[in-house]
């Protein structure tokens, strides 16, 4: 029979509340103690990888290893500079065509670097509770506001210097872009349709090759109505790709209470997107009709638009995130490229038909 403590020696009772402790207490255990895993991993591949540590965060702020939005900016200048070429008196000349597109090709990544640097200030407190955006330098605090804000100021002031290089009149055009700029983050706080104020600021481009090159918007009528025919086009545009990527955060925006267009019309998404195409290429056509453009406009920049973004709207799978990114960098490339395409072979007909025309008159 087993015998109680209070009936044992003092010893015994010693001994055994020792035993009981030490048989009581959790048996010790090697515990190897891992580092946290780091949420952010500095860029091991591409060309951030090649950069000093300290410029990283401030080419990840601008997105400057993501360029389509870049391109999505750079487009409507293009669009707008090749309308232009052949309604310029006298007609713009080849070198000045391809100059201003590339003085347009560095505005756009000045100014699209300021977009993102100005977008980010305002979400901050917004960037950490979605997925995609949570590790932006500004949302994970490798730059705090006020270095923002400064970096801000600083591609401003780059932009102005590419600005000043274009015709006076285009500085005036350009200036009132700003406010958009500026305010367009406010947008997804207040409307389910951030995405149209987006394309009133992607799309300004469009009217900016006209005073490019010298055509007087005010003076001459056919080129204002070609000139905003064409802007309302690329809001169009704009509105209908973006919709696309809004898609790749739509849970996320829900939760953060971040509002657009793709949850507004989550269910009739790819219906919204045709009526969108088809009124960006009836635009595209109108503003095709007033610049007096030729059948390789019609063809190729109207008809190249209309099977492009057919394909994209009927094969885009809205509810997986790496194909609405596919097609939002390759629908880029792949609608903005036909319709670069058709507008410069107009171009270049109508060039070779002047200098024809000259020729025969010297004859």
């Amino acid at each position: 029979m087993a015998v109680e403590p209070h009936s044992r020696s003092s010893h015994q009772r010693l001994a055994y509340h020792a035993t009981t402790k030490l048989l009581s207490a959790p048996a010790a255990t090697t515990v190897t103690v891992l580092p946290p895993k780091p949420l952010y991993s500095p860029p091991k591949t591409g060309f951030l990888s090649i950069l000093p540590a300290s410029w990283v965060p401030y080419a990840e702020l601008i997105r400057l290893d993501k360029p389509t939005g870049s391109y999505y900016l750079f487009f409507p200048c293009l669009f707008s500079t090749l309308m232009a070429a052949p309604m310029a008196t006298p007609m713009a000349f080849p070198a000045s065509v391809v100059g201003m597109s590339l003085l347009f090709l560095g505005g756009a990544v000045i100014m699209r670097g300021a977009g993102c640097t100005i977008n980010d200030l305002w979400d901050r407190n917004l960037d950490p509770h979605v997925a995609r955006t949570k590790l932006r330098p500004i949302a994970r605090r490798a730059i705090t506001p006020f270095q923002g804000v400064a970096f801000t100021g600083a591609q401003l002031l780059t932009g102005l210097g590419i600005l000043l290089q274009f015709p006076l009149d285009c500085f005036f055009y350009a200036t009132p872009s700003l406010l958009l700029v500026a305010t367009y983050p406010l947008a997804k706080r207040v409307t389910y349709y951030p995405q149209f104020v987006l394309g009133l600021t992607f799309s300004w481009g469009a009217i900016m090759g006209f005073p490019a090159l010298g055509v007087d918007l005010l003076a001459n009528h056919a080129a204002l109505i070609a000139a905003g025919l064409l802007y309302a086009s690329n809001v169009a545009w704009t509105v209908l790709y973006d919709m696309i990527y809004a898609h790749m955060d739509i849970k996320d925006d829900a939760k953060a209470g971040i509002k657009s267009i793709a949850l507004k019309h989550d269910a009739e998404t790819k219906k919204v997107l045709t009526g969108l195409a088809i009124t960006q290429v009836a635009l595209l056509a109108g503003a095709g009709v007033a610049s007096g453009a030729g059948p390789a406009f019609f063809i190729g920049s109207c008809g190249g638009a209309m099977v492009t973004l057919g394909v994209m709207i009927k094969r885009v799978n809205l509810k997986s995130v790496k194909d609405c990114w596919w097609w939002f960098v390759n629908g880029c490339w792949l609608t903005g490229g036909v319709v670069s395409l058709g507008l410069a072979a107009d171009y270049v007909i109508k060039y070779a038909q002047k200098d024809d025309g000259k020729a025969e008159q010297t004859a």
